[in-house]
């Protein structure tokens, strides 16, 4: 339903080229467009060709092709991260760079009211000589910012940032649970690595909160409360939350032979685990994973690609297992519906990497947690729900990062054994928050983002 005169209201979106960002942009986009606000989502073509189809209002959102220029050291035909090796991505910020023109004559021709952006820093120098507001929306959980990404964090301008400087969080971090210990730390060493032309990642990314109008982090403040405070004090702005911002609830039903085969278990009596759509395991760390599930004794499915060095999840499988798991067991290689995975009545486990969509999901859903991070922000987001929301278990890791069968197994065991402590005390903090973050709050914090969004600037 329109609100009132939303429509005279057009806003500019310029996400990142990566679709970690984009994804979750025309997410928010949709939530926007069903309050009757007209969207223009400026991209590169290829990202238009993969996101088209969860554009949901058509007649609101339209997509304005961005041409991405070509850049000594990116790949030809390169307008995406997807597109380029992890270790090229600061030429992709170039590129991002050097679309400043097209951005600036666009915003003359569509005159929005606001421009939602994320790393093109310079965004808001072509916005307030127009008086148009500007709002840097911040797709990663606010632990990931509050961390290392605030002014206190005091990063070093001339050299890499060392892992002794890393160990001890910035002076007034809000947490003593929601932290890297250890090697973890390597996870945050590319905050000085180069992103664009003579400037660094952690440099990008405060220049784009400190000369934007508004901060907007995609979390509830139920959940990072804390932290969010503590970044609207570092950066002395009003922070605005839009809550998760996940899809909306999919009409399509879960993939018939998925359904049959959950069909034969018992309610809440299957593990399911999947690592995100981006992670590819050793191929030891693959097996040694696949067998952790066997010796649980459980039913379960196991959605991952295959591991590296194998073109198939079959290939990699460990001798003779599938024999012996057959009729309690799956492995698969391909997409999944997660979501309606999760909602099954046979699934009651979900063993997860903990990716911000991830995380959103598993507590909004009834199954237990366990959570096996791989990257530093989901390492935060798993201290998040393991040691302050006490509503998940983390594996236990080895110190070279492995995780072994033992571990594993352990965990899924003591979060699924009826008779566990631990199992009933993060089945019970689950129910609590559960009760707590509910569809009717998430709907709530996008009006409150709008509402905010709408007040002059002060």
């Amino acid at each position: 339903m329109a609100e009132t005169d939303s429509s005279e209201f057009r806003i500019l979106m310029f996400p990142w080229f990566a679709f970690g960002h984009m994804t979750p942009y025309l997410h928010l986009a949709n939530k926007l467009a069903q309050k009757g606000y007209r969207i223009t989502f400026a991209t590169p073509q290829k990202a238009i060709n993969r996101l088209q189809h969860l554009n949901l209002f058509p007649d609101f959102i339209s997509f304005h092709v961005i041409t991405v220029p070509s850049v000594t050291g990116l790949p030809p035909g390169a307008e995406t991260a997807s597109d380029v090796p992890i270790f090229l991505t600061h030429f992709l910020a170039i590129a991002l760079d050097l679309t400043r023109d097209q951005l600036e004559s666009l915003v003359t021709s569509i005159k929005p009211k606001f421009i939602i952006y994320d790393a093109a820093y310079w965004i808001p120098e072509v916005a307030k000589p127009l008086g148009i507001k500007t709002i840097n929306f911040n797709v990663v959980s606010a632990a990931s910012i509050a961390i290392v990404l605030v002014p206190a964090r005091n990063v070093p301008k001339d050299r890499p940032i060392t892992m002794e400087e890393l160990a001890t969080p910035p002076p007034g971090y809000p947490s003593t649970s929601v932290v890297l210990r250890g090697t973890e730390l390597e996870t945050l060493l590319f905050v000085t690595n180069p992103f664009g032309e003579e400037m660094t990642f952690y440099e990008r990314i405060t220049l784009s909160m400190k000369n934007c109008d508004v901060i907007s982090i995609r979390t509830c403040y139920e959940v990072e409360g804390k932290l969010c405070d503590y970044i609207s004090s570092q950066y002395q702005k009003q922070v605005l939350l839009t809550g998760p911002v996940l899809p909306e609830d999919s009409k399509s039903s879960l993939d018939e032979r998925w359904s049959n085969w959950l069909a034969g278990f018992e309610p809440g009596s299957v593990v399911f685990c999947a690592f995100g759509s981006q992670l590819i395991l050793e191929m030891a760390q693959f097996r040694e994973l696949v067998l952790a599930f066997e010796i649980t004794g459980l039913p379960f499915f196991i959605a991952l690609k295959p591991p590296l060095g194998a073109e198939t999840v079959e290939e990699a499988l460990p001798e003779g297992f599938e024999e012996r798991v057959k009729g309690r067991g799956v492995v698969y290689g391909g997409w999944v519906q997660q979501p309606l995975l999760l909602a099954h009545p046979s699934v009651g486990c979900f063993v997860s990497h903990c990716g911000f969509g991830s995380m959103w999901e598993s507590l909004l859903s009834d199954c237990q947690i366990v959570l096996v991070p791989h990257l530093g922000d989901q390492i935060l987001n798993t201290r998040l729900l393991a040691d302050e929301m006490k509503v998940a278990v983390e594996v236990k890791k080895e110190e070279n990062g492995w995780i072994s069968k033992e571990n594993l197994s352990e965990a899924i065991k003591s979060v699924m054994d009826k008779e566990s402590e631990v199992g009933k005390l993060v089945m019970e903090n689950h129910k609590k928050w559960r009760e707590v973050i509910n569809p009717n709050l998430m709907n709530g914090y996008i009006d409150k983002f709008l509402q905010g969004v709408r007040q002059p600037v002060s």
